[in-house]
């Protein structure tokens, strides 16, 4: 039988329009935690007449984002971060494009949507977890919702890449010529080497090289 959802949470989202009873475009039942919809988390926004400030980056590198985002609706004021660190709280695969800035960016604004129509504490976004997205109910109506939700789960399958610094430490553990074939063989190796940049992509062709050269004498 499925889990009843708190009273708070549906008179919130009908205060904003949102139907809460609507499990497959609204708020889902996640193991126990009730999840709303980003989607319906910008409707809200709209409706509620929230306004953003300009972000302000706190950390900017190419594998991680750390948001400041500041929300307005009517005289209240609030601030929350966002922020999103590849193969930590944000899962990429190798053929998927990573956007850190716009994950960090969501669940910053999604934070503040939450707290400032009284939805804090009784739900979360999809955008805080992608163990979230991997769980949500397909629609059945919707060929693209479920093309989704198969990507989603396939993705969470996969592991993440890794980072230039621990591809490496594992290539130079790697004093057999076997062991080293294993280690390119692995999908997060492979994964981390396509999201390298140029110069770290050389510094890994020059560590498989020598490798090779150590594991062959």
């Amino acid at each position: 039988m499925p889990r009843q959802l708190d009273p708070r949470i549906a008179e919130i989202l009908r205060t904003y329009g949102e139907d809460p009873h609507d499990q497959k475009g609204v708020v889902w039942d996640c193991h126990g935690v009730w999840v709303v919809y980003h989607k319906a988390l910008e409707r809200v926004a709209a409706r509620a007449n929230i306004s953003f400030d300009a972000p302000t980056i706190l950390r900017a590198e190419r594998d991680e984002a750390v948001i400041l985002c500041t929300a307005r609706m009517g005289e209240r004021v609030d601030w929350d971060i966002g922020e999103a660190l590849i193969g930590v709280n944000y899962r990429v695969s190798g053929k998927q494009a990573a956007y850190v800035y716009a994950m960090a960016l969501k669940r910053g604004r999604d934070r503040l949507i939450l707290k400032l129509t009284g939805l804090h504490g009784l739900t979360y976004s999809e955008e805080e977890s992608d163990e979230f997205k991997t769980a949500r109910p397909a629609r059945s109506g919707d060929p693209g919702d479920r093309a989704q939700s198969e990507i989603d789960q396939d993705e969470a399958q996969r592991p993440a890449p890794m980072s230039v610094e621990h591809m490496l430490h594992e290539i130079s553990q790697a004093h057999r010529p076997e062991v080293l074939a294993d280690l390119k063989s692995l999908e997060a190796f492979r994964a981390g080497y396509l999201a390298a940049d140029e110069v770290s992509r050389q510094r890994i062709k020059q560590a498989l090289a020598k490798a090779a050269e150590e594991a062959a004498a």
